[in-house]
């Protein structure tokens, strides 16, 4: 529940367990936030800036610990729009450089402003699934091998965990595959699972998209990157492999090929954010099944959707963005972890209580 009345419109490595000095880090955190003044334990928030690409991904999680992770990094050119809009989300958390950098997948939205961002702050580990599975010669992907050559790189399969300090970092899926195992306490069967129908196989990129569970305490947030359609159902049937979320950041920009069913509605999200642009994403499919999602969850939108469906963007409370020029507002999460979130509008000053 939320701490508000609604008002309801109709608009539609380390694969199997921590190691011991993650979990003495954790328990570390927590004693410090107990000694000290509640002033101080402000900071030991996880803190979500859902950035403006303009229907691209960049989304900086920056844990209790200080560390940083980037998840994507939106478009290359622009006058370095993108990689500026995530220098500024960075300064605002008090953040100096990317401690991950996890690049989805190899499309231009996703990885092209690396280079850009690279030239601005520092990145120290760049993490991503491997081989590319659209492998062309030039173009964005060969830009970003060559500045991963100046860091460390990881390469991640599912079931391994991203080792920032103070989250837990679960990879789910990777390279096409999927978790094996349900994470702690899923795995039940998915009545949803029944009237799910595949759609035309996606060979590409999209469908080895990186997808991440990123834990804190009580609070939970599911990031799939472009994860495609088919490629959810094997997160979601027959049995739910990942659980219930507390937030669900929309997948491929809220397309029709992505955003099953059988895998949103059983994470039952309290919140959705949908990283669409003006003209991209925010498909009418995809804002019904979020709207019919047990609860009627909340959609915050990064953009005014302009196109043909513009007919169900969510209220403008929520929307961090309205019309073609404008000036990369962002939407931040924060929490301590103590089953309590909020969501907050940096357009309007706009925010919600989650409990």
């Amino acid at each position: 529940m939320v701490s508000h009345v609604r008002m309801h419109s109709k608009w539609p490595g380390n694969r199997e367990r921590h190691s011991t000095i993650d979990v003495m880090k954790r328990i570390l955190l927590v004693g410090l936030c107990a000694v000290f003044s509640a002033g101080t334990c402000v900071a030991q928030a996880l803190r979500v800036y859902a950035i403006d690409v303009e229907g691209g991904k960049a989304t900086l999680y920056v844990s209790p610990s200080g560390q940083s992770m980037l998840v994507d990094a939106g478009y290359a050119g622009n006058k370095n729009r993108d990689a500026e809009r995530i220098v500024a989300a960075a300064k605002a958390a008090g953040v100096k450089q990317i401690d991950y950098l996890v690049i989805t997948h190899y499309h231009t939205d996703h990885v092209g402003g690396v280079p850009q961002l690279v030239a601005k702050m520092p990145v120290r580990n760049f993490v991503d699934h491997g081989l590319n599975f659209e492998s062309k010669p030039g173009g964005v992907y060969d830009d970003y091998v060559a500045v991963r050559a100046k860091g460390k790189h990881i390469e991640v399969k599912a079931g391994d965990r991203i080792p920032i300090e103070g989250l837990d970092v679960q990879v789910v899926t990777a390279s096409g595959v999927a978790i094996k195992k349900p994470l702690p306490g899923a795995g039940q069967p998915n009545p949803l699972c029944a009237a799910y129908k595949p759609i035309e196989v996606d060979k590409g990129e999209n469908a080895h998209s990186i997808g991440l569970m990123i834990t804190l305490g009580k609070f939970r947030v599911v990031d799939l990157g472009d994860l495609h359609w088919n490629q959810e159902f094997d997160l979601a049937c027959p049995n739910n492999l990942l659980g219930t979320v507390d937030v669900y950041m929309t997948t491929h920009h809220a397309k029709k090929t992505s955003g099953a069913a059988a895998l949103v509605q059983a994470l039952r999200p309290k919140a959705a954010i949908m990283n669409n642009g003006a003209t991209l994403g925010a498909s009418e499919q995809a804002w019904q099944t979020i709207h019919e999602s047990p609860g009627t969850t909340d959609i915050w939108q990064l953009h005014l959707a302009e196109g043909n469906d513009k007919e169900h963007n969510a209220p403008g409370a929520f929307l961090a963005n309205r019309g073609a020029k404008d000036k990369g507002y962002w939407i931040k999460l924060s929490t301590t972890g103590d089953g309590t979130f909020t969501i907050q509008n940096s357009r309007n000053g706009m925010k919600q209580v989650y409990r």
